[in-house]
């Protein structure tokens, strides 16, 4: 069955930052009986985890550049719509507020919130004809911050902002939004930031991202009169 096949046969989610850590898990998770658009920047790398899965084609995108966001979603066929549309894709930015510049913060908040904000808008139509589910990985930050923390925080409050919104929004239209809420989790991004921590790698003391992959089918696969709204997920 080619990707074209399948995709008429099978219920189609997007994940974005599909190519490596929780991203990757997720795809795994949703892949038993899923269609996958798979988000990321680097095409060869989509290819290659394409080719691994049932069914599944890359989404090769700068989500932070809107232009070729547009037209990576004009070239999409999705004439059933859109079941499932994740927001796995994020950056890391740590710094003290006495260390960070305007830039720093441009950053953050450009590709934690901005681009979440709009491939979701570009993809509401098709959502809305399949009555599909957003997800956002959002992060125990968008709760609560500390020393160093702010700039990540402040996009993952803002992102719990967004969903919250677009959830009262697009009830109407029948489109569920899931603010999925991990603690620490055993990713690139969690070396990235226990280096800046100058702190011990604690694997056993992390998620799985393949825990946090069960999270998000959990809110996908849920049954159409449900919704799971908000969902924290913590190491034990």
């Amino acid at each position: 069955m080619t990707p074209a096949d399948a995709s008429t046969a099978r219920p189609v989610a997007l994940i974005t930052g599909a190519s490596r850590g929780i991203g990757r898990a997720i795809a795994d998770a949703l892949a038993a009986d899923h269609h996958l658009l798979l988000g990321g920047r680097d095409r060869d790398a989509l290819d290659e985890l394409a080719a691994g899965l049932p069914s599944a084609e890359p989404f090769a995108a700068d989500l932070t550049d809107p232009a070729a966001t547009a037209r990576a979603v004009e070239e999409l066929d999705l004439p059933e719509g859109l079941a499932a549309l994740v927001h796995s894709a994020g950056i890391l930015v740590s710094g003290r507020v006495d260390e960070l510049a305007a830039e720093d913060w441009s950053r953050s908040l450009t590709a934690n919130v901005a681009a979440v904000a709009d491939l979701t808008r570009l993809l509401l139509p098709a959502l809305r004809r399949a009555h599909g589910t957003v997800v956002t990985l959002n992060s125990g930050s968008g709760f609560s911050s500390g020393p160093g923390g702010g700039a990540y925080s402040a996009s993952k409050f803002a992102l719990r902002a967004l969903t919250d919104s677009l959830r009262e929004e697009e009830r109407a239209h029948g489109v569920r939004v899931s603010s999925i809420h991990p603690g620490r989790v055993d990713t690139d991004m969690q070396h990235e930031l226990r280096a800046y921590e100058h702190g011990d790698y604690e694997r056993e003391n992390y998620l799985r991202p393949a825990s946090v992959a069960a999270a998000v089918a959990f809110a996908v696969r849920a049954p159409s009169e449900a919704s799971v709204d908000v969902l924290s997920i913590r190491p034990r």
